[in-house]
């Protein structure tokens, strides 16, 4: 049994403890604040140990837990300073000396426009954004602590996330949702349980390797609402012409429109052995609607 060391517990990494954690004798995990962690301290007593880190602080606590750590996982995004993690604990996670694995969540904007051409992991990167340059430089920066102390990093790279509390029947039931129609726009999704999934994989595996984490089928990005609709008997949501719908995104969101790409998971099937549960969206909200 070993001990794991969690850089934000957000969405994927909660899902990925709640799933996989029995297979860890100790977790120990980061929030950004006091409220949270009393909350996730409470709830999971004996499961998992949360502790703050506020993105800048180094806290003693989260430096001791490194040190008994076999594997970490990372999911807190860089800021306008580079990666948060590396600068706050970089030099405790290089004299670790059980840390063998790490697990860097990534996205796969790293990879930037490509009209609509299918990627893969040896798609040289070129992303057109700051939030994606900011990304691809966190990749490259855990990729040269790993080989600096000896430890695999995996870099996995996300699709656009769904799952529960998070999806388009979610956003349906809202009834403020818009099928957005941008001529030739695909998107890949993943299943939060499908993330977890490849999580597992590459810790159980000690890779030092990049991979996507998409699904099967890139799909235009209102296809998923008209299917979620359907599940729940409606109408489907009115469709917006995108430069109608651009005035009203942040730039954040804009950017996503911007890019278009097919992403490979070759990669995450041949190398990391991971059967997707959801293949498609549509496995994945129609477990979705039959859980609600």
């Amino acid at each position: 049994m070993s001990t794991l060391v969690c850089f934000g517990l957000g969405y994927s990494a909660e899902h990925f403890v709640g799933t996989f954690g029995d297979g860890f004798e100790r977790i120990v995990g980061t929030v950004r604040g006091a409220e949270r962690a009393a909350v996730l301290n409470a709830h999971l007593a004996g499961r998992l140990k949360a502790l703050v880190f506020n993105g800048t602080s180094a806290n003693p606590d989260v430096i001791n837990a490194i040190g008994h750590a076999d594997c970490a996982l990372v999911s807190v995004p860089p800021n306008e300073n580079g990666d948060p993690v590396l600068a706050a604990f970089g030099d405790a996670l290089a004299h670790a000396r059980h840390l063998r694995t790490i697990v860097y969540l990534s996205t796969v904007g790293v990879y930037g426009d490509h009209g609509g051409e299918w990627v893969d992991e040896t798609t040289p990167p070129k992303p057109g954004s700051a939030r994606g340059r900011a990304r691809l430089d966190a990749e490259r920066a855990w990729q040269r602590h790993g080989a600096r102390c000896g430890a695999a990093v995996a870099i996995l790279r996300l699709a656009g996330i769904y799952g529960p509390g998070q999806n388009a029947l979610v956003q349906i039931k809202q009834g403020n949702a818009r099928r957005v129609v941008k001529p030739g726009q695909v998107f890949n999704r993943i299943h939060v349980a499908d993330i977890a999934q490849a999580i597992d994989a590459a810790f159980a595996r000690k890779v030092g390797d990049i991979f996507n984490i998409a699904d099967d089928e890139p799909s235009a990005p209102g296809d998923p609402l008209a299917f979620a609709a359907q599940l729940l008997g409606r109408d489907p949501p009115p469709e917006v012409p995108f430069e109608e719908a651009a005035l009203l995104l942040s730039p954040m969101a804009l950017s996503f429109w911007q890019e278009c790409r097919r992403v490979s998971n070759d990669g995450l099937k041949r190398e990391l052995g991971v059967s997707l549960l959801y293949p498609t969206y549509r496995e994945g909200l129609r477990a979705l609607f039959a859980a609600r």
